[in-house]
């Protein structure tokens, strides 16, 4: 089973407080690059990395991502 995550309530979150940049968020969320690249890729950041990220945009969890339902992938056992 493979789970999505889904940042694009982060990206319209960014674009409503009039951050132009998404590199902007390295700077005020105390996050790295490699982080801001998972984002970008859709892919499981740490809690630590989400917590910075939630209160530097003054927000909640779920107003940056969501996790989409399970996809069975027929390589894994289920």
């Amino acid at each position: 089973m493979i789970m999505d995550v889904d940042y694009r309530k982060l990206w319209k979150l960014l674009i409503d407080k009039g951050i132009k940049n998404k590199t902007e968020l390295i700077t005020m969320a105390g996050i790295s690059t490699n982080i801001l690249a998972k984002l970008g890729k859709g892919e499981f950041i740490s809690m630590d990395s989400m917590q910075k990220i939630c209160k530097a945009l003054d927000c909640d969890i779920g107003d940056v991502c969501v996790i989409n339902e399970p996809v069975h992938d027929d390589k894994s056992p289920e």
